[in-house]
């Protein structure tokens, strides 16, 4: 799928070659930046890293590659033409379990050509560990590129609750409202298909929290390590989408 403007913003990348991995390659290329950026966004589940590697992806052209997004492809497709290491990741989603270290590696590894694209790069999702850091550092310095900074984006656990536990989602459309924030315009149903909206299990106050306790705990080495390093800025992500953005940008021009 071509690059397509939307809403006067600048197109989206196709990541073809994010997305398949192997010989693919994208439809279109970003144009050659004086100084691209390569960088690695940290961030609860809900603290908005999806948007903000959006407007990122706008204003200094890196691309967006989230291994979320290469794994949730994989899941859907029909292809039988994963890789082994995707393949594996298939296999641990379907039991549920956790792609291992070494299986997200090897994923990532597949893709190293967008690693040394010339717009840069954003990673979301990876690493989520101090082990994948380390493989991280290595394949980079294997490509002679290195990262600028790592962004963590820090809101209090308790609005992160706030946020996750008003989402409602369609059962029909799987489209996602928020009670607060984005209600639908008939309590309880879905604007665009008129499907009953319910709150998922894991949308849930006392499941969010857990998952905020569990991931703080695998994050906090993971900081550490980048702080050691020097490449750690703290984002606090209060505020609008535009008021997180400004402060990143900010961080990024005193670099």
């Amino acid at each position: 799928m071509a690059e397509r403007e939307t809403n006067g913003r600048k197109p989206r990348r196709d990541r073809i070659a994010w997305l398949e991995g192997g010989d693919s390659r994208c439809l279109t290329k970003p144009p050659p930046v004086a100084l691209p950026r390569r960088l690695v966004l940290l961030g609860a589940p809900g603290v908005g890293k999806g948007t903000q590697a959006e407007l990122l992806s706008a204003r200094i052209g890196a691309c967006p590659l989230s291994t979320g997004d290469v794994f949730r492809a994989a899941k859907l497709s029909k292809d039988c033409r994963c890789s082994p290491a995707l393949e594996a990741a298939r296999e641990c989603m379907a039991r549920g379990e956790l792609v291992s270290d070494e299986t997200v590696l090897a994923v990532v590894k597949e893709r190293s050509q967008c690693l040394c694209c010339c717009g840069g790069f954003l990673l979301d999702g990876f690493p989520r560990t101090v082990a994948q850091a380390q493989a991280l550092e290595e394949l980079l310095a294997a490509e002679e590129v290195a990262l600028d900074a790592v962004l963590s984006y820090e809101l209090p656990i308790e609005r992160i609750v706030a946020r996750l536990s008003g989402r409602l989602t369609c059962s029909r459309c799987k489209s996602v409202f928020h009670a607060e924030a984005r209600p639908p315009r008939a309590g309880g149903i879905c604007d665009h298909c008129g499907g009953a909206l319910f709150q998922r299990a894991d949308d849930l106050p006392e499941t969010v929290r857990v998952r905020m306790q569990a991931y703080e705990r695998s994050t906090a080495p993971l900081a550490d390590f980048y702080r050691e390093r020097d490449l750690l800025i703290s984002i606090p992500a209060e505020g609008t989408p535009e008021e997180i953005f400004e402060r990143a940008l900010h961080a990024l021009e005193t670099l």
